[in-house]
This record gives C-alpha cells, structure tokens and sequence, in this order.
C-alpha cells in the first residue's frame, strides 16, 4: 500500500460574504476528509473574495483545486457529492498513484 500525505483545504476571506456558505463547504469537506482518512484544514485569508476553494495537497506537491463554491450552494450534500466525484477523478492521475486506494471508499458511498 502506498502512503501518502495527502490532506483537504478550505481557502476562503475571513470576510467571507455568507457564514452559512462556509460552514457547508467545511462540513463537506470534512466528511470527505473522515471518509478518506485525510486531514483537513481551513485556511482563511484577510483580503475579501467571495469564493470559496476546495484543494487537495499532496506532501511538498502545489495544492489542486477540486472545488469553487462560487454560484452559492449550501446544501452541503450537494458539495460532499461534488467533492467526492473530484476525489475519485483525480485518484485516476498517474501522479497521484496513492489515491487508487481510496477508489473503492469513494465508489461505495455513490
């Protein structure tokens, strides 16, 4: 089995437009980050933007977006089904070899 340090973060303004935007990306991406073992991280920025991003880290590698909440969902399923999709995509990647073993996690809860 091969290990990763793989780990979800959320980006958003800490003058962030709607509270209840972030809190349903948060626990989406919490839930996703409990399903597939990962660490997740909020990571708030001063500057205001009304986006909120969704990246996956591996290790030293530059983060890859799997989410932008910018139409404004809040239905945290909603963004739990599209992060989840986004996860199982990028498991097919040669680069990230190590998320094939998440596959099947991701596979059984569609």
């Amino acid at each position: 089995m091969e290990s990763h340090d793989g780990k979800l973060l959320v980006y958003a303004s800490c003058v962030t437009p709607s509270e209840r935007r972030l809190r349903s990306v948060t626990a989406a991406a919490e839930k996703v980050a409990e399903l597939l073992k990962l660490p997740m991280e909020v990571v708030t920025f001063r500057e205001e933007f009304g986006l909120i991003y969704v990246f996956y880290k591996n290790g030293d590698e530059e983060p890859i977006p799997i989410h932008c909440n910018k139409d404004g969902e809040f239905d945290w399923q909603n963004i739990y089904k599209a992060l989840r999709n986004m996860m199982f995509v990028l498991s097919f990647h040669p680069k990230h070899s190590a998320l094939k073993q998440i596959r099947k996690e991701v596979m059984l809860f569609s």
